[in-house]
């Protein structure tokens, strides 16, 4: 995964070579969390089954051998390329050791980095909010909102009338 700007300070220099020994060596180029392996367009479906073109099977979001979809689920069907990242366990980037680190394809690195994805959402939340209030006053709960105000043209005519959408 790319890293942010603000946050490529807290990375080591060497973290190019550290993250590919994570991934490819110690790792051998495949998802720690599922198994998936790394480059390959794998055919996925919504519940998080996807298939594995190695062993031909399906498997579960684990990596655990899955059943075979039926006709309404496969129709549901995507192809995603798997890109391994080194992951954090511990969601410190400047915490680079080898223990602490893990290869994770998209999905698993997502799936490890939710409760830190809804915490910053909460975050998000309350801060527009708060922006909300200084700025237009405070939010009347169960209040319904005026509609908004825009300007039309007539057909045929060169005024402009004010309505409600």
């Amino acid at each position: 995964m790319p890293i942010r700007r603000e946050l490529r300070s807290l990375y080591p220099p060497h973290w190019a070579d550290l993250s590919r020994r994570v991934r490819f060596e110690r790792a051998g180029g495949v998802c720690q969390g599922c198994g998936r392996p790394h480059g390959l367009a794998l055919r996925c479906l919504p519940d998080g089954r996807w298939f594995d073109p190695v062993r031909r099977t399906w498997r579960d979001g684990p990596g655990r051998s899955a059943r075979w979809p039926d006709l309404e689920q496969a129709a549901r069907m995507r192809m995603t390329r798997v890109v391994l990242a080194a992951a954090h366990l511990d969601h410190d980037p400047t915490s680079n050791r080898l223990r602490n680190l893990r290869s994770l394809c998209q999905r698993c690195h997502m799936l490890h980095d939710r409760p830190h994805h809804l915490a910053q959402r909460r975050i998000t939340y309350l801060l527009r909010r708060a922006r909300g209030d200084l700025f237009l006053g405070p939010y009347r709960i169960g209040v319904p909102a005026a509609p908004p105000v825009t300007l039309e043209k007539i057909a045929g005519d060169s005024h402009s009338r004010v309505s409600t959408v």
